[in-house]
């Protein structure tokens, strides 16, 4: 790869230069965040369109700008179908989740799991959301520390501190406003960088017609498969399925997404953010289909992968934007600071989001009741702190287990499964009680987390190996003349006891561990439910509401609905 220049440089310092900024502007001036509900809720003011974006931005993050368009390269374009997931998944939330979590007017959407459920059940919850953010904070920052430090020399751990560093300063002083207004900032750079580098790919391969050609032929966009097999990595049912419900968690049960929807002052705000929300997510997702078989429109002839100039699978990209950009001053540092973007602000949204959820789920109960705003504030930004801190010394195990992005999907399904398992008990099954939304969880988290290791200990070992598309080598040139080696049916040489796609694909993790969740928690439900009083219909999601017996709570009348979406039922909730 080539090196970085002064210019380049220049680019990553104003880049961080601007996120810190922000941060010290809102820590320091402005409102200064003063109380919980300024630090983590951004004093329930805040605008619709940078709300959306804030959460796709944080989503999508470098794991997804890395991973995905490698993905496509080497298994072809089934990362299509994520764009019809990402509609399924905002319809699911505006319908199902949203209505219940915006009237509750929790600040954590764990205090909801305490209102159907128990104590026990919402902070174990709690336990396995802080488990998969820490995971996933940990797994996003290493991919583009390599690549940086493939390109500059610098030792990657040293990028790592510097980048996590400043994330934490800026996540520590101001809050949500900081993370929301530098998610806005770093979109810009993430979105302009993604187009620069697809016009000049496009440009370097011919034009569209010559790349897909080349795509057809080398097999990228078969990707009619309707399979509903759940051991093939990739197909239709894959993404639209497993990829929604995948995604389902993050943006609609996870309290890193959720936290900035109830952020805004009313319902329909919630909606419109929604809505922008999906419409930057389908976005990235279409520029990373681009980039993947703009990739590959490069390499047909001439893998990296088989010729050993890349060894993992997150280094394509970086390698692709060097070798058709690194002659043009500034694209590749622009390039770079566009995955640390995506990073820094999956960093800060996790971080923020955990300092809530420890503080008020697990810490409140074990603080004195007068305790002063103040105190409170320093608390929430030592828990950024400490978090952030084992979120980077995580890193040194998770950079051995493998690619990034199927080690992120299914090592963060450890927690997601079950969570997602206990609020679909709490939201769409009436007669789910506490021991069952439990023991339903602790049963999918010891099986998920069994599942994840045999799966790790089995590819560490190549019992069990994914097979790619074929690579052809035949354009390679070595000492002068071309490659003797024309074309490689598979990327590697399976010896005989080899297990070729027979787990899980790791998209359907999440839910498998919802499946088990919802089977075992029913179960004990329904031999333990003599006794349970009648569940509070507003608990409930109004997709199932009108299934509930009558109980003691009235029900939401026209009138109430219609205030929920203004900022009369706001103003009226917030007084309560």
């Amino acid at each position: 790869m080539s090196a970085f220049f002064w210019y380049d440089y220049l680019i990553f310092f104003i880049v961080l230069a601007i996120s810190s900024c922000t941060g010290i502007y809102y820590g320091c001036f402005g409102t200064k965040q003063k109380t919980i509900k300024e630090y983590l809720l951004g004093g329930k003011n805040m605008a619709t369109w940078p709300i959306g974006i804030s959460v796709a931005v944080s989503h999508f993050s470098a794991i997804t700008i890395m991973g995905a368009p490698s993905d496509i390269y080497k298994f072809g374009a089934y990362y299509t179908y994520s764009t019809i997931g990402m509609a399924l998944l905002g319809l699911i939330s505006i319908f199902v989740f949203f209505p219940v979590f915006f009237k509750l007017q929790v600040t954590t959407i764990y205090e909801y799991l305490e209102k159907r459920f128990d104590h026990k059940t919402k902070v174990f919850a709690s336990f396995l959301f802080i488990v998969g953010e820490v995971v996933i904070v940990s797994v996003s920052i290493y991919a583009p520390s390599l690549a940086l430090s493939a390109v500059t020399g610098i030792h990657v751990y040293y990028i790592i501190i510097c980048v996590f560093g400043i994330c934490i300063f800026y996540t520590t002083i101001g809050g949500l406003k900081t993370v929301v207004w530098t998610d806005i900032f770093q979109s810009g750079v993430i979105l302009l960088s993604m187009f620069i580098i697809c016009v000049i790919g496009l440009n370097t391969t011919g034009n569209f017609s010559t790349l897909w050609k080349t795509a057809l032929d080398g097999g990228r966009l078969d990707i009619l498969n309707f399979d509903v097999d759940p051991t093939l990595r990739d197909s239709f049912w894959t993404f639209v399925i497993g990829f929604t419900f995948h995604c389902t968690y993050y943006v609609s049960l996870s309290q890193s997404g959720v936290q900035k929807y109830l952020a805004l002052a009313t319902f329909r705000d919630c909606i419109w953010a929604v809505v922008f929300y999906v419409i930057t997510m389908e976005i990235v997702e279409l520029f990373c289909v681009f980039l993947g078989l703009l990739a590959y429109g490069h390499y047909a002839n001439c893998d990296p992968f088989t010729t050993g100039k890349i060894q993992r699978h997150e280094q394509l990209l970086p390698y692709y934007v060097t070798e058709i950009a690194g002659h043009i001053p500034g694209v590749t540092g622009f390039t770079l600071v566009g995955l640390f973007c995506a990073t820094m602000s999956t960093i800060s949204s996790s971080l923020n989001a955990i300092s809530g959820v420890v503080y008020k789920d697990c810490l409140s109960r074990f603080l004195k009741k007068d305790i002063t705003e103040k105190a409170s504030g320093r608390i929430l930004r030592v828990i950024v702190v400490i978090t952030g801190i084992l979120s980077m010394l995580l890193i040194f195990v998770l950079q051995h287990l493998g690619d990034i992005l199927p080690v992120a999907v299914s090592g963060a399904s450890i927690g997601s499964g079950p969570i997602l398992g206990v609020f679909f008990l709490g939201f769409l099954f009436p007669q789910a009680n506490a021991k069952g939304a439990f023991y339903g969880a602790i049963v999918s988290f010891v099986f998920q987390t069994f599942v994840l290791i045999v799966s790790k200990m089995y590819r560490y070992k190549k019992i069990i190996v994914d097979v790619t598309l074929p690579f052809s080598v035949s354009g390679c040139w070595t000492n002068g003349s071309l490659a003797s080696n024309s074309t490689l049916s598979n990327g590697f040489s399976s010896p005989n006891n080899v297990t070729i796609n027979s787990e899980l694909s790791h998209y359907y993790n999440c839910m498998l561990g919802l499946i088990v969740t919802v089977i075992v928690g029913l179960i004990i439900s329904y031999l333990t439910n003599k006794n349970d009083p009648p569940v509070d219909k507003e608990l409930i999601s109004p997709v199932v509401r009108r299934f509930v017996k009558k109980d003691n709570k009235p029900e939401i009348d026209s009138r109430e609905l219609k205030a929920l979406m203004t900022k009369e039922y706001n103003t009226q909730g917030l007084e309560k």
